[in-house]
């Protein structure tokens, strides 16, 4: 059975979710931690909450999770899930067993085939959680993008206020895209195939772009001249 199918993955208002498939917790759990060795800088400094579904697991299956993760700098956020045996497993571990659900305010735009590379979408408000924007060309917001909203772009991503929500520029495999704001703190960013996740800031934070050099997703100062 492939991993993807094991584990789902995603990024929401507080973090990452991983949802589990159907197959037995050590099979899933030697799924998911291979996934995190694979990838550790996608997963670093992460919150991180598991959708269990109906699956009953002990305080020592959270424990040993908890541990594994928290030795690479993961933090287990929260466990959801339907038992009533894991529900109080996770409270006693002090993680959180409910996940926020902003009620959704989508604003799509449909992806159209032929549109030209400089066709931009301009949007005069600050994005609040639940809202989804998707658009073919180039996305420029003035103002912020809040943890819980989304901006799925063809081109680039230009944010002249606060990223904390998730960005995907390039959808379509465009590597020439970038993704430039006043503060750079996303969920989770994405530029064509390439996912990263923002460092903990450090000191100040200063306008930034971000764009694909050599094949990885670098950040540098967003210089105005």
């Amino acid at each position: 059975m492939s991993d993807t199918s094991l584990i789902q993955i995603k990024g929401i208002r507080d973090g990452l979710l991983v949802s589990l498939g159907e197959a037995s917790w050590p099979e899933l759990r030697s799924a998911l931690q291979e996934r995190i060795e694979q990838q550790p800088v996608f997963f670093q400094g992460a919150n991180l909450s598991l959708d269990v579904g109906s699956r009953v697991l002990e305080v020592s299956d959270l424990i040993s999770l908890r541990d594994f993760l928290s030795e690479r700098g993961i933090r287990l956020w929260a466990v959801v899930g339907s038992s009533s045996v894991t529900e109080n497993a996770a409270q006693l571990l002090g993680l959180a067993t409910r996940l926020f659900k902003p009620t959704p305010q989508v604003e799509t735009l449909p992806v159209a085939k032929g549109i030209e590379d400089e066709t931009a979408l301009w949007v005069n408000k600050t994005l609040r959680s639940g809202t989804r924007i998707e658009f073919a060309g180039h996305v420029i917001v003035f103002g912020d993008v809040n943890p819980g909203a989304e901006i799925v772009a063809g081109g680039s991503v230009i944010i002249w206020g606060r990223l904390r929500g998730f960005v995907h520029a390039g959808a379509q495999g465009n590597k020439e895209a970038m993704v430039c704001a006043l503060d750079l703190s996303p969920t989770q960013l994405r530029l064509a195939d390439e996912i990263a996740l923002a460092p903990k800031r450090q000191g100040k934070s200063q306008p930034e772009v971000v764009r694909i050099i050599n094949g990885q997703i670098q950040a540098e100062t967003w210089n105005f001249d």
